[in-house]
């Protein structure tokens, strides 16, 4: 598989658990798995990953009304993955690149 990271996943949850945890959330390919995952966080940030979960996220239905009847739709189903690094690494989205040291407070 090429690069199964589609994007970082920045809400609210995932930012508590990168402050308190060291744990960082990537919107990945439904069809990748753990050990890509990890091969491609460690080649594009250059940190030791200790874990990896994975949660496979189904796509809503939609229901929109129009003069002509019911249409209805389904958005795409995905796939989330929470990266556990080792003690002192810390990913800098915005760089693309991981710092080691301490994590701000």
């Amino acid at each position: 598989m090429r690069n199964p990271l589609l994007r970082p996943w920045l809400t609210e949850k995932s930012t508590r658990l990168t402050e308190q945890k060291g744990q960082y959330v990537f919107k990945v390919k439904p069809d990748a798995n753990k050990d890509d995952i990890k091969r491609a966080v460690e080649e594009k940030f250059g940190v030791d990953v200790r874990s990896i979960r994975t949660v496979n996220c189904l796509g809503k239905s939609r229901r929109q009304y129009t003069r002509k009847g019911l249409i209805a739709g389904k958005k795409n189903d995905w796939k989330k993955a929470v990266v556990t690094l080792g003690d002192g690494q810390v990913i800098d989205y915005y760089s693309g690149s991981a710092e080691k040291g301490d994590k701000k407070d």
